[in-house]
């Protein structure tokens, strides 16, 4: 019973939430902060980023990793140091920063899984379109990493590429 109160409670701030911002983007207000949508790539999944000021956001994703198989999650705090391109329909500033990275490692039948955690270095370009509630990325990370195994365990180095669009609320 508790639970589903709680669902229900949830549900209701997030329709009340999506009908505020569609009504503020029918004022021709700007986009909102938070963003949502799909990253294809290593790892392929849901892609968020929380815009903290102008040139500075948290970004994150959580999905499969093809590659190294398994499932990932990444989180990276990120800047927008320079601007490429600034046209009427869209701005496309660099993005970099530090970042955190997890991943459990999925070997397979009888294989033995294990889970890494590591350090992330994040630069990408950034399409943000001004018109629309969108923006589509491309990016690429390098990451180190130690791996709990002892077999596959210890330090490694691997590298992460995406690109993905995200829906701003």
């Amino acid at each position: 019973m508790r639970n589903s109160m709680r669902a229900g409670t949830i549900a209701a701030i997030a329709v009340a939430g999506l009908a505020h911002a569609s009504a503020a983007r029918a004022d021709g207000s700007e986009k909102g902060t938070f963003g949502l949508g799909l990253i294809l790539g290593e790892p392929t999944g849901i892609s968020a980023k929380l815009y903290l000021k102008d040139d500075q956001a948290i970004q994150a994703a959580v999905g499969s990793a093809f590659v190294g198989g398994g499932i990932q999650v990444h989180a990276d705090y990120v800047f927008h140091p320079w601007i490429l391109e600034d046209r009427d329909s869209f701005t496309m500033p660099v993005y970099l920063g530090p970042g955190l990275r997890g991943i459990v490692y999925d070997k397979g039948r009888g294989g033995d899984g294990y889970l890494a955690i590591g350090l992330r270095g994040v630069v990408g370009i950034l399409f943000d379109f001004k018109h629309a509630p969108l923006d589509a990325f491309v990016e690429v990370a390098a990451v180190g990493e130690y791996g709990f195994s002892s077999s596959d365990g210890g330090l490694a180095a691997a590298l992460n590429a995406g690109a993905g669009v995200r829906y701003y609320f």
